[in-house]
Order: structure tokens, then sequence, then C-alpha cells
């Protein structure tokens, strides 16, 4: 006849079996495990550990408060828990009070004769783990026989833990990951590393460091391409929400009839298509910023709403009742001329004032040529290392038609045209002819035809792209002329009619 003792580890045994069949979530198992050890045992607390590194942690406990468990790290060897994951072999203190060698990491016994007993988890000739028991004084046999049922018991929990341990790795490099590349978007999008020193850049980046770490609605305006966003970023990641969402949407890109659902979200049934309840950009960007790009463009109705989160910080999804709160910051930016918009009637003044709380103004390039070169030399070494290319350097040809020319596109143009000229080199030098054709104009370039500028007339342009040509056939043929010829398919007599026509000296390339 079993002894009662024998009865309830038995017992234990099958719930604990029980719910290693239906408990599909390790970590709730383990808290099933532990609560049963406690109740059926009448034990005064059940602990287990898992090895980090070199390290033991208290991932789940009954009878330790969150701050108790908090406390109980210990190194491997360290203390009764540490020998026993460094030596694999379990352990009994019949007297924790008296043993000096029992740290009380956990500072949660207080007084009291108190037994403890420690048993290694082990998976695959690993120890990942430990399981420990507080428990009664009572005599060494019946220890070591709660010891066997306590080895029993990790056994059977040895793949749970395994599981368990590696579902809390993978968590671990995700965060670490995720921290990384939020870093790594925190360098990309700070203000040091926008282009351009020109005076008005500078009020620019002044003004980024005196919003950023307030929580004031902001207002870039610019023409488009002169990168509203990366500025929005800039701030966004200067502030206490860089590690919280930034969401960015196009108004002007967003039909009409959908806008509202995109940054509100909308409920299950509210339209044809609705088949689930959806978060709007509001919600997805809660405790972050939201960036809404071309405000200008929405439409009445939806400004209606707009001011009304900007006063209340509340909304309800489309088809929706129930009010939604967001803590968003919110960054705003347009290439309209919105006071025009307001006396057409088309913008809200209220909703305006409500955003213009922090205006931003972007120069075009145009207004800001010093930092042409600048700009040229950043893309031109991104886009080496886009398309894997060696270009080393833009012909001085090529720099005054790029630093005469309008840019109405802004920099989002020059970086369109600086990707173009590096798939076009045929070799390591961007020259004019690689420029697109926008710009090899004069009137593209702003110039007047006649006028006293060395690239404002066709004959001058024309005889710079030759020249251009023939320099750097002849540099590639180190001044050999017929070599030179061949390259561009003519004549040697030709060459050297054009050599002396525009003044070229062949042997200054000989070496």
């Amino acid at each position: 006849m079993l002894l009662s003792t024998e009865k309830v580890q038995l017992k234990a045994i099958h719930q604990i079996s029980h719910s290693l069949l239906h408990q599909r979530d390790v970590s709730s198992l383990l808290g099933e495990v532990l609560d049963i050890l406690q109740n059926e045992m009448k034990l005064k607390r059940a602990t287990l550990t898992l090895k980090r590194e070199e390290c033991l942690v208290i991932e789940a406990s009954k009878g330790l408060s969150k701050n108790e468990m908090k406390r109980g790290r210990y190194m491997i060897g360290e203390g009764i828990t540490g020998k026993v994951a460094q030596t694999g072999k379990s352990k009994v203190i019949p007297d924790i009070s008296s043993d000096p060698g029992f740290l009380d990491r956990t500072k949660a016994r207080k007084s009291g004769r108190c037994a403890f007993i420690c048993v290694p988890i082990a998976f695959k000739g690993e120890i990942i783990g430990t399981l420990s028991i507080d428990h009664p004084s009572a005599g060494k046999a019946h220890l070591y026989r709660m010891l066997g049922f306590l080895e029993t018991i990790a056994n059977i929990l040895a793949d749970a833990v395994a599981t368990f341990r590696e579902e809390q790795n993978e968590k671990l490099l995700l965060e670490q990951e995720n921290l990384r590349l939020r870093r790594e978007l925190g360098n990309r999008f700070k203000p040091g590393n926008i282009v351009g020193n020109c005076g008005a850049m500078q009020s620019v980046y002044g003004m980024i460091a005196q919003v950023a770490d307030s929580t004031a609605t902001v207002l870039i305006r610019g023409e488009s391409g002169t990168g509203k966003e990366l500025v929005a970023k800039a701030i966004h990641y200067a502030s206490l929400r860089k590690d919280a969402p930034f969401v960015a949407v196009n108004c002007a890109a967003l039909p009409e009839n959908l806008i509202e659902s995109e940054l509100f979200g909308h409920e299950k049934g509210s339209f044809t298509g609705a088949s689930s309840q959806r978060k709007g950009r509001f919600e997805l960007a809660n405790g972050g910023t939201l960036f809404l790009d071309e405000i200008g463009d929405v439409s009445l109705p939806v400004q209606v709403r707009l001011l009304r989160i900007l006063q209340e910080r509340k909304f309800e999804r489309v088809g929706g009742t129930e009010p939604v709160s967001v803590n968003v910051r919110v960054i705003a930016a347009t290439s309209r001329d919105l006071e025009k918009f307001i006396e057409g009637r088309k913008f809200r003044e209220d909703l305006f004032y409500r955003l213009n709380v922090f205006p931003i103004h972007l120069p075009a390039l145009r207004e800001r040529k010093s930092d042409i070169v600048t700009l040229m030399d950043h893309f031109l070494e991104k886009y080496n290392k886009t398309h894997n290319r060696s270009i080393k350097r833009i012909s001085t040809p090529a720099i005054n038609m790029m630093t005469s020319y309008h840019w109405p596109g802004n920099v989002r143009e020059l970086e369109s045209c600086i990707e173009r000229a590096v798939l076009m080199s045929t070799n390591n030098v961007i020259s004019a002819y690689d420029l697109p054709p926008s710009l090899q104009t004069a009137q593209a370039t702003g110039t007047v035809l006649g006028s006293d500028r060395s690239d404002a007339d066709f004959t001058t342009m024309v005889r710079s792209f030759e020249r251009e040509m023939i320099v750097q056939a002849l540099k590639n043929s180190r001044g050999n002329v017929a070599a030179a010829a061949r390259s561009l398919g003519t004549t040697k007599r030709i060459i050297h009619y054009k050599i002396s026509n525009l003044n070229i000296k062949p042997e200054i390339y000989k070496s």
C-alpha cells in the first residue's frame, strides 16, 4: 500500500503530465506546474531558473514577488543554485539558516527553519536551468525522497523548458535587433546627416533642435522635393518619442473616399469591403509621430475631423461610435499656398492655426546653390554603392551645367539626375553628356542666348561637349591621338583639327 506522500507525488505527476498534453503556451505551462507543486505538496516556494550565458535568472516562481524574482540572479557556480547548474548534481540543504552556501539572494526568507532542494534541468546533455523548492524542515530520508520526486519532474519538464528557453532567446534577439534598427534609423535621420551647410539650412537645423523635445505640432512648408519628410523624421528621431512608431501618410496619394478609413480606421461592416475592424494611421502611430504629407490636399470634411483630433486627441473609427484616445504628435507638411487656399475656402482657417504652431520653411534648391556641389558628391557616393560603380568625379562642364540649372524638382530631381548619370557613365567620370537632356539647354539652365556666360549659347555648349569627349579619350589613351581618334570613331586628321581649334595639349596626358 502506497504511503500518503507517495500518493500525493503520483497525483502531482499525473496533473503535470495532463498539463503537458493540453497546455500549448509554454510560459503558462511552467506556471501551472509550479502551482501544482505548491498546492499539492504544500510547499512554501517553487522556483524555476534558466541559464542565460553565464548567469541564472528566475523565469517562473510561486511564492516570490516580482521584485524578489528580479533579485534572484546567480552566476554559474555561485551559491547552491549556481553550483547545481555548474556540476549538474542535485543538492539538499536540510536547514538553510545554518548553511553558509545558501545566499538567499531573493531576500524572501525572513526567519525560521526551512529546507531547500535544488535539481538541475538538463536537455541533450546541457544544463539549461534549475528547479528548486522551499520545504518545511524534515528528516533526511523524507527530504531525499522529495529530491527524487523533484528530479522526476525536472526530467518530465526538460523538453518544455528547452522550448521556452529558445523562445525567450529568440525574443531577446528580436528586441536587440529592433533596438539596433531604431538606432540606425535614428542616426540616418538625425539633422547632422541632412546634407547642406548654407545659411538657410543652418536655420532649419536650429529649429529642429528647438522643437524636437516638445510635443508641439509642426508644419513644414516648402516646394515638392525639398526634403520635408526627411526633416519630419529628423524631428521624430531627435525627440523623446524616437523609440515609438513614425508613421507617414501622403494625403495627396489617397483617394478621397478612402482617406478617412486610412487615417481613422473603420469598423467591420461600415462599408462594402470592410470585412473586419481595421486600425487607422492615428492608432498605429500611438505614442509616436504621425507625418501628414501634403495636408493641403485633404478635403474639407476630413479637415473637420482632423481639427477635432488635434483639439481633443479623440476620434471615432469610420462606422463606429466609441471614442478612441491616442497620444500622437502630428507633423504636417505642404507644398501648397495655404493662405490662398483659406481665401478660396479650400482650407479651414482654424485647422491652419492648429497646424501652424511651429512652422519650418525649407528653401528651394535654387535658393541654396552653394549646397549643390555638396549634394552631388553625397548622391554620387550613395549611388556608387547602390549600383556597385566606381565613378571617381564629376567633370567641370557637368558641374557648371548643374549649378546653372534652376532645379524645379529640387533635391529629389538632383538625386535622380545623379543616379541616371552614374548608370550612364561608361568610365569613372560623369561627363556633361551623361546628364539628362533637360539640363543641356540654355533655357533649362536659366541662361540667355548670346550672353557673355561661358555656357550660355549653343556654340559654346557644343565646344564644351567636344572638348570634354576628346580630353577624356586622350586621358584613356595616355595622350595617343591616333588611339583617341579610334575610340571616338573618327579620323586622326579630324581629331588633330579639333585639338588645334579647342587649344588642347595631348602631351600633358601622356603620363
